[in-house]
């Protein structure tokens, strides 16, 4: 197929309002050769010969496509202990908070969301195998949820380069990994089996709310690509998916009090993180 025209100033906003509606995501004309290069490569994907024949394939949603549009415009750069202050908060402060007075056999529920291609959950399992020694004592579930199928079918595949590894030592590599060859590792089927992945979307409620509520979300990175109302909307789905006093981490460059009044800022030695407030007798 021949290069693509460049998207003009109103496809882009067009195409920006097609994926802000489904995602919340907002693209502005400071993006344009982020939008280009994505739009340019899903057109000679389905081999649209223009912007308004792609256009007319999206809306419809051809064989899938507002899927595998989506998915070409998620970010999905991550690697294994990132942030890794918020995981020594989690088994060092949070957890205790959660546990106390709690019947042994209540499990204890953990979303990582977006998930992205596994990194953060698979971390939350190796962290609390390695520094929490109640571990044993409790049900843990781990559940992983992102927008993008793609990055969840890796996630579950549960294969990882050397750069997604690059905070682990050899020892831990060694004790949770399967060496494959060319650089690329496999994380021990029992850690797989320890983490269930699910596909949501932040501002769908419809696709927020059968997950339930966890004792702790770790959502990193991911409201800075959302407007105002975008987050909002976020912050209240995420609210109803804690339990009542629940805690919510989020990327170091994002904070929850300029979004939502719901929470309550908790600070920590390793970390600032937001609260569900408890129920009057939670």
């Amino acid at each position: 197929m021949a290069d693509a025209q460049p998207v003009t100033e109103e496809e882009l906003r067009r195409l920006s309002e097609f994926l802000y509606r489904r995602t919340g995501m907002i693209f502005t004309e400071t993006k344009r050769y982020y939008v280009q290069r994505r739009i340019t490569d899903r057109m000679e994907a389905t081999g649209a010969t223009s912007f308004a024949s792609y256009f007319a394939r999206l809306r419809s949603d051809a064989a899938g496509e507002v899927e595998q549009f989506i998915n070409a415009f998620t970010v999905n750069e991550t690697y294994f202990y990132r942030e890794d202050h918020q995981l020594r908060c989690l088994t060092q402060d949070l957890l205790a908070e959660r546990v106390e007075r709690r019947p042994r056999d209540r499990a204890i529920r953990i979303w990582s969301v977006p998930c992205s291609t596994g990194e953060e959950p698979y971390s939350i399992a190796l962290w609390l195998l390695e520094n929490w020694a109640q571990v044993d004592a409790y049900d843990i579930e781990i559940v992983g949820s992102d927008i993008d199928t793609r990055a969840l079918k890796a996630a579950s595949e549960g294969v990882f380069g050397k750069r997604a590894l690059m905070r682990l030592s050899p020892e831990l590599i060694g004790r949770y990994f399967e060496e494959l060859g060319d650089e690329q590792w496999r994380i021990l089927d029992d850690i797989r089996g320890s983490v269930r992945f699910t596909a949501a979307n932040l501002v769908e409620t419809a696709e927020t709310r059968p997950h339930g509520q966890f004792d702790v979300i770790f959502c990193r990175n991911v409201l800075i690509y959302f407007d105002d109302a975008s987050r909002r909307v976020a912050a209240e789905n995420l609210y109803e998916n804690l339990a009542p006093g629940g805690f919510i981490c989020l990327g170091h460059t994002e904070s929850m009090s300029r979004i939502s009044p719901l929470f309550e800022v908790r600070r920590f030695d390793d970390a600032i993180v937001y609260q569900r407030p408890r129920a009057a007798h939670g």
